[in-house]
């Protein structure tokens, strides 16, 4: 915290990083006074407790921001902007010609970054209707002509691409990812109603309870930064070579494989798969055929948020997707060819399918550390509010690791900042 605090101090005292921080924090304003432009012809009231419900609901709220809940004019948030980008992660391990574009550097970068942005248009359009739909078969509005609908949908689609807008401005000219921040900053904008709740109902609630939240809390915070930070450092070595009577090579390095290479990916998907069940469950229940009716139940009954079985299907399909999603964003065999091309090599290892076999075997038991702690972190919050009761202040797992990666990411990139700046000013 100390170690905040002073970089915090130091950048105000730099001018051009004291600039770009007052600029990210005044597109943050504008972002959550957006945030509270409702939507017109919409039942706020029930529209928050048909979230307070819902646990899928809930997980989109979160990485919109908090605005979906209050059906703003950015009530898809930035949804769509990230499903794009995921697709787009997955399809360049499918199509060779957007690997291709991926390696050209920033250029390719920036180009792969267009055709998501143009991708997320669709998709907003898409989602925009299908949440409108849901809504009007729970009854929060009412029926809408077809230009009220088209309206509502474009009104929804323009608050998306504003929200992009933002935080492509946030990277380019403030501090930090700007998707990221924006992501951040609607979770840590949720934090004093949570709050707020809490200490309304602490006269009910054992003070104990909230304690043993509070260590909790701490401990996963914690645990998520060391995982996060942690990373199997394998040796290279570079073989010597002499070109035009000069000699090249013959350094040593490592390559770094982190326990955790998947991020908060698994998480999202595994949330999203096992809370499908439970929103059909809830469908069918109203079917007249009695025997659809009691497979209904028992779905609901089986895949119902806090249930055991919920827990294990959530952590089982989380470490699964754990594996999954790092086999695709990690090719052992890839980075095996990338070294025998630039001569180096692992001491001990033969260049060619013995690295790719070696590196298999390591990143197998280090992604095996990864999978399970994602696990414990996806159902822990569960866990916490069935044994204290106090379910306020729960977030997520999803919500918990971006609150902890942006704040790592965003404190390094200021710690290299300013170091770049004494450098500058060291040369100068």
């Amino acid at each position: 915290m100390n170690k905040i605090l002073e970089l915090l101090q130091n950048i105000y005292r730099t001018p051009d990083l004291r600039r770009k921080l007052l600029y990210t924090a005044f597109l943050l304003f504008v972002f959550r006074l957006a945030a509270h432009i409702p939507v017109p012809g919409v039942n706020i009231a029930a529209l928050k407790s048909l979230f307070a419900g819902n646990q899928f609901l809930g997980l989109l709220d979160i990485f919109s921001g908090g605005t979906l809940a209050n059906f703003s004019v950015m009530a898809l948030g930035l949804n769509p902007y990230i499903n794009s980008s995921i697709i787009f992660q997955l399809l360049t391990m499918v199509f060779p010609k957007l690997e291709e574009l991926q390696k050209e550097g920033e250029y390719g970068q920036q180009k792969i970054n267009q055709y998501q942005r143009l991708v997320t248009v669709p998709l907003a359009f898409f989602q925009a209707f299908g949440m409108l739909a849901l809504l009007k078969s729970q009854g929060i509005i009412g029926s809408l002509s077809p230009l009220a609908l088209i309206s509502m949908v474009v009104t929804m689609t323009c608050g998306t691409i504003f929200l992009m807008w933002l935080g492509e401005l946030i990277t380019e000219n403030g501090i930090g990812n700007g998707i990221s921040i924006i992501i951040f900053a609607g979770i840590v904008g949720r934090f004093p109603i949570s709050i707020g709740q809490t200490l309304s109902t602490l006269e009910t609630q054992n003070f104990f309870n909230l304690i043993i939240f509070a260590v909790m809390a701490v401990l996963v915070i914690g645990g998520i930064t060391m995982v996060n930070e942690a990373a199997r450092k394998i040796p290279i070595e570079y073989a010597k070579r002499i070109r035009g009577g000069r000699m090249y090579g013959g350094q040593s390095t490592y390559l770094p494989l982190r326990i955790n290479q998947a991020g908060m990916i698994p998480i999202i998907f595994a949330a999203s798969l096992v809370l499908i069940p439970s929103m059909f469950g809830r469908f069918l229940e109203q079917v007249p055929n009695p025997q659809i009716a009691s497979i209904a139940r028992s779905m609901v009954a089986i895949f119902n948020p806090g249930s055991l079985s919920y827990n294990l299907i959530y952590f089982l399909l989380v470490v699964g997707f754990t594996y999954f999603y790092t086999a695709v964003v990690f090719n052992p065999s890839k980075i095996s060819d990338e070294l025998k091309k630039h001569g180096g090599f692992i001491p001990g290892i033969r260049p060619g399918t013995s690295t790719t076999e070696y590196l298999n075997w390591i990143l197998t038991r280090i992604t095996l550390a990864g999978a399970l702690f994602l696990g414990v972190v996806a159902v822990l919050p569960s866990v916490a509010q069935s044994m204290t009761g106090i379910a306020t202040l729960s977030i997520g797992g999803a919500g918990i690791l971006i609150v902890v990666s942006v704040v790592l990411e965003t404190v390094k990139q200021l710690e290299s900042m300013m170091i770049s700046r004494n450098y500058e000013g060291f040369l100068k």
